[in-house]
């Protein structure tokens, strides 16, 4: 196959230099066989490898009476659609050149193209809360859209124990919960996983200081950009910096991981709207002074008792978004949250994940669900918090090599969790504590 592929390069190559001249002089075979030899494509180069995965399902939620005027706040993307869906939630592709486990100077390089449903909400999260903030509706949701979720440079300089860089665009390492759905132990994603930065364009160094602690330093344009932190012209040069510190108990069995995030600006968070920066709602247009930072912390833990059929972790997360200054009254909007999880694996094919989580607020900046917040807020009137809360339930099913099946039953409930025609100020919209409920199927074939 390499030997033809090689041949009808060389003949393009040969034609491409001949080009269309009635009097163009003909290739003899000697100058054909030098093409072959010098001009090729290997189709199999050493340590570069291929894996991505397939991931579709069904969802059903039982709340709601429209699809594009209702939604469940705190879900994420189409996690959130009314009624019966059908999703193509990504195909995922990964092309990687992995370094070594030496200690020596070498360079390798990943990258991560995702397509589908979730692709469209990596891309503009604003539709997450689509009657709070104004997004795409499900009646919307294009599963042909390409989402970059990673491309780097990976680098080691042989000092220490070994000093490694990423350099380009890489994702957040903040949070328990990842983009990819097949990787989590359940198939929706959790309140905490939607109030944090997706990735980050910049620099990230890592260094493993023995086998029990490693470390991470980075400077970065900010959260879900490819440019600067900061978009109001009057900030200046914005950035943030990320730090992280991990422990790895003995045995390998349980880890501890604390990841810090400071954002000099006006941090471009997506999660819930434009409005939930770290300006808050800006509805004078001032110069603003703004800043964001996050402490997340999680761990997990596999029970040596259990044999590795148990595993439990925890994920909680607090962050601070600095105010509009330019209003009557300077107001912080400080979010936390905490989730619990346990899986266990009854045998090889079957096991059952949960989940429960609590995410609160100390006003309604960041969920902007109970009324106008440039009337409330900015006018020293309203700052009530806002809690939600989830549990989820997932089954799964390793039927076949390759082959996840899922099915899972989630539950949603707290301040204004349901919002059938509620937008960011009118209150005249229903509004509800839940519960509302959630049934789903997923099926992920991985390579």
């Amino acid at each position: 196959m390499i030997k033809k592929i090689r041949i009808a390069i060389a003949l393009l190559s040969v034609i491409g230099g001949m080009g269309f001249a009635d009097n163009a002089p003909e290739a003899s075979a000697q100058d054909t066989k030098k093409m072959v030899q010098n001009n090729f494509v290997e189709t199999a180069q050493k340590g570069i490898k291929l894996s991505g995965y397939v991931d579709t399902g069904y969802s059903y939620n039982f709340t709601g009476t429209s699809q594009s005027s209702s939604t469940v706040n705190g879900r994420f993307g189409s996690d959130t659609a009314q009624k019966g869906d059908f999703n193509l939630y990504a195909v995922k592709i990964a092309l990687e050149k992995a370094m070594s486990s030496e200690n020596k100077a070498q360079a390798g390089f990943r990258a991560d193209v995702m397509i589908g449903e979730d692709a469209t909400y990596f891309v503009n999260r604003t539709s997450q809360q689509t009657a709070v903030n104004g997004g795409p509706t499900n009646t919307d949701m294009n599963s042909n859209t390409l989402f970059l979720e990673q491309a780097y440079v990976s680098i080691r300089a042989p000092v220490g124990n070994g000093w490694d860089f990423k350099v380009g665009k890489f994702v957040s390492i903040l949070g328990y919960e990842v983009m990819e759905r097949p990787a989590n132990m359940n198939t929706t994603f959790g309140l905490i996983f939607n109030q944090l930065p997706l990735y980050y364009t910049g620099v990230l160094s890592s260094y493993k200081f023995d086998e029990y602690i490693d470390g991470k330093l980075g400077v970065v344009n900010g959260s879900n950009s490819d440019n600067n932190t900061t978009t109001n012209p009057n900030d200046g040069d914005g950035c943030a910096l990320l730090a992280a510190l991990n422990f790895t108990a003995p045995g390998g069995n349980a880890n501890w991981s604390n990841n810090f995030q400071y954002s000099t600006g006006y941090d471009n968070n997506t999660a819930t709207g434009t409005g939930n920066s770290s300006q808050g709602y800006n509805n004078n247009g001032g110069s603003v002074s703004a800043y964001t930072w996050y402490y997340n912390s999680w761990g997990n833990w596999a029970p040596k008792f259990a044999n590795d059929k148990l595993l439990l972790a925890f994920n909680t997360v607090w962050f601070v978004k600095s105010g509009d200054t330019t209003g009557p009254t300077t107001v912080n909007s400080s979010v936390y949250g905490a989730g619990a999880y346990a899986k266990y694996q009854f045998n090889d094919w079957f096991s059952l994940a949960s989940r429960g989580e609590y995410l609160g607020s100390n006003n309604d900046l960041k969920f902007g669900t109970q009324g106008n917040p440039s009337t409330s807020v900015n006018n020293g009137g309203h700052v009530t918090g806002t809690n939600l809360w989830e549990y989820t339930l997932t089954a799964g099913f390793n039927v076949i090599d390759n082959l996840l099946l899922r099915a899972e039953y989630r539950m949603d409930w707290g301040s204004n969790t349901v919002s059938n025609g509620h937008v960011a100020g009118d209150n005249s919209g229903a509004v509800s504590g839940g519960p509302a409920y959630y049934a789903g199927a997923e099926v992920v074939y991985s390579f």
